[in-house]
């Protein structure tokens, strides 16, 4: 099973798999199936979206120090 972020990490994704991130979204949930997200710059919009936890263009996670 993939990893579960929580609200307010950063996801990074890597849509051609060469180990280089190529987008960035916010995470806005997660319930173990699938991380929820908002993103800009998807088809020119800013848009709520949803993938897989275990989804192969995810390349990774940041959590901010939000303090």
């Amino acid at each position: 099973q993939g990893y579960c972020p929580s609200p307010g990490d950063i996801i990074f994704f890597d849509w051609n798999n060469n180990g280089v991130a190529d987008h960035v979204g916010i995470v806005e949930s997660c319930d173990g199936s699938y991380v929820y997200t908002i993103e800009g710059n998807a088809n020119d919009a800013v848009k709520r979206l949803c993938y897989s936890v275990n989804y192969g263009g995810i390349e990774g996670y940041g959590t901010p120090n939000y303090g």
